[in-house]
């Protein structure tokens, strides 16, 4: 039998589920362990399924893992030394960026450093332009390159050198005499990160690679080896773009996990949405750091080409999430100015909120719900026992700063995150042309619930759902993730003077990359002079007259108009699925992992009803109905909270 598990750790608490062949579920949240984080994969696995336990339904054979790692290193800086090869002339591609500002009325913000020091770029003398080479990679070149490269002695070498998106003969020349000068130094070409257009966006994305690869290597390597010695299988990992992949093939693509555990629960939340017959919503999910929106359309989690993380471009695909430092940790402070502020820094997992009993004595978000009753003493996760003492304490210093009460600042507080969490709702939305009032919204993490009825609020939503084991829902969606192998190609061509079996050549080559059951093909497009392309999704036999129709449809669904400009495509890109055993929940609706478990707090009755103000206990996180709303039970377990009509 197989027996599946996800593990998501976030800044606070480290989820774990396991999913046996039934259907059945079972949960726990141990704190996290950022010392190293595989200390709490096993120990969160233990604590639901032990390893020693003779039960076959404990003997979990597949694994998922959705880890902050990369998100962490690139924020806290403590990735590998890298050095850069890059075409003379374009050594300071890093630097220049976009040319924007970090914020547009902020003239003293500043973006973030690049990941690579100025001294570590090292110029080579070589150059294409599209079509023909213009300065040729002679091996006097090669030679002097190298040795720069090792006089440095790096812990990795990355090789972005201009338009090798259209032939990366000269990146692979380079890289091959590097490897063979020293065998131990690992090299990476950015036309294998990211064969597309976009010089400054390619570099850095196949720097942030090089940067996070060989932390990466050295955390699974670890984690793995915890796991053997747990009797626990090799980890798969959860990417960005809402699929997995083994431990070794995640290890060598790093730069595609650096939203691995955000991606997980709008995996859930798809899946929960396809089975009660919702199909677009916004999604909020709440930790102890921080909190992330999504949006779901059609029933799919929304994928982009790319964008930033801790102000580092990774134009791979991946999952809509907005992050924003308002988790349950928050930490409320005043600014010089005198005002109070949320975030972002956080209590984390140590020493945590004052109410956890484990050394904080900051006002956090948490300590604001426990202060106005909407949290409960019993049944915390992860074994904490709250101490409600102690979160007054911290909101009551707070407060006297203030010269306001307990309850006025506690409200205060919750009200700055609800504002920041609802702007981030708003940009992964409105921005996108999507109108708020018509989705529901999709509350989980550990907090989701508490704000969710505050958040719909704001937006004009109507409908919000609480889905089963939504504490712990993007576990639930590593665990029911399908495997995902992702293969591009740059196809800088106008689609009017595309022929059919040029297109369907270029289908077919990715597609012999790349193995797997089920095969998606997307093509990034746009008005010849635009400097942006939309996503269209393809297959080998459409035509591109039939791509162009599609394409201004898109158009005119984001934008409100077309333009009469012929239309070109920029890149294209296959994604190959393998559902596992465990992954059928994810798209067979009659399977959804969901067993019926519901809320402990409406009396077993299925016609149960509560109406707000009122908080709900759930299995592991706590829902509260805000006065006007009302709330029933769904059959999968979960809550659908919905606007009561004026009375």
């Amino acid at each position: 039998m197989t027996v599946a598990a996800g593990v998501d750790v976030g800044g606070t608490f480290t989820d774990g589920v396991v999913i046996d062949p039934s259907g059945r579920i079972r949960t726990g949240k141990v704190m996290s362990t950022p010392q190293d984080q595989g200390i709490g994969v096993v120990a969160a696995l233990e604590g639901i399924a032990p390893a020693a336990s003779p039960d076959a339904g404990d003997r979990v054979t597949r694994l998922v893992h959705g880890t902050t790692v990369v998100t962490n290193l690139l924020l806290e800086r403590t990735g590998a030394r890298v050095v850069l090869c890059a075409t003379a002339g374009a050594t300071d591609l890093l630097e220049l960026r976009r040319q924007d500002r970090a914020a547009l009325y902020d003239l003293a913000a500043q973006h973030p450093a690049p990941l690579v020091a100025s001294a570590d770029v090292i110029a080579v003398d070589e150059r294409r332009i599209p079509g023909a080479v213009a300065t040729p990679l002679t091996e006097a070149t090669i030679a002097a390159v190298v040795r720069e490269v090792l006089a440095r002695d790096p812990e990795i070498v990355v090789i972005a050198l201009l338009h090798a998106y259209e032939d990366d003969a000269h990146e692979r020349r380079l890289a091959e005499v590097l490897r063979a000068a020293r065998p131990d130094l690992e090299v990476v070409t950015a036309a294998a990160v990211l064969p597309e257009i976009r010089e400054y966006e390619r570099t850095a994305t196949a720097v942030a690679e090089g940067y996070a690869r060989p932390r990466v290597v050295r955390y699974l390597e670890g984690l793995g080896a915890r796991l053997r010695a747990a009797g626990r299988p090799m980890p798969a990992v959860m990417t960005s773009a809402g699929g997995m992949r083994s431990a070794t093939d995640a290890a060598r693509h790093a730069a595609t996990l650096a939203l691995s555990g955000p991606a997980g629960g709008i995996v859930g939340a798809a899946a929960v949405l396809r089975t009660i017959g919702l199909a677009d919503a916004l999604t909020i999910d709440i930790g102890g750091t921080s909190a992330d929106a999504g949006l779901i359309l059609d029933g799919e989690p929304l994928v982009e080409a790319g964008g930033l993380v801790a102000g580092v471009p990774i134009a791979l695909p991946r999952v809509l999430v907005e992050t924003v430092s308002a988790g349950g940790g928050s930490l409320g402070w005043i600014d010089d100015g005198g005002a109070l502020r949320v975030g972002p820094r956080s209590a984390g997992a140590v020493p945590g909120p004052a109410a956890f009993g484990r050394g904080g004595t900051e006002p956090t978000v948490t300590d604001a719900q426990l202060v106005l009753g909407r949290i409960g003493l019993e049944g915390f996760s992860a074994g904490i026992a709250l101490d409600r003492e102690a979160a007054t304490a911290a909101v009551v210093r707070l407060a006297s700063r203030l010269g306001s009460t307990i309850e006025r600042t506690a409200q205060a507080m919750l009200d700055i995150a609800n504002a920041e969490m609802a702007r981030a709702l708003r940009r992964v939305s409105v921005d996108r042309g999507v109108d708020p009032r018509t989705c529901a919204l999709v509350a989980f993490g550990g907090g989701g619930p508490l704000h969710a009825a505050a958040l719909a609020d704001a937006l004009g939503i109507t409908t919000v759902v609480v889905p089963p084991h939504a504490g712990v829902l993007s576990a639930v969606g590593l665990a029911i993730a399908p495997e995902r192998r992702e293969a591009a190609m740059s196809l800088l061509e106008r689609l009017d003077a595309l022929s059919v079996a040029r297109w369907r050549r270029a289908c077919e080559m990715l597609a012999a990359q790349v193995d797997g059951a089920e095969r998606a093909w997307s093509l990034r497009v746009r008005y010849l002079g635009q400097g942006h392309e939309l996503t269209i999704p393809a297959a080998p036999e459409d035509d591109p007259h039939r791509l162009v129709e599609r394409f201004a449809a898109a158009h005119r669904s984001r934008y409100g108009f077309t333009l009469p400009q012929p239309v070109e495509s920029v890149a294209l890109r296959h994604v190959a699925s393998t559902p596992g055993v465990a992954a059928r929940f994810a798209r067979d609706t009659d399977a959804v992992p969901f067993d019926g478990e519901r809320a402990i707090d409406h009396g077993g009755s299925a016609d149960a009803t509560v109406h707000g103000p009122r908080s709900i206990l759930l299995p592991d996180a706590t829902a509260w109905i805000a006065d006007g709303w009302v709330a029933t039970p769904l059959a999968i377990g979960g809550w659908m909270l919905r606007r009561e009509a004026a009375r």
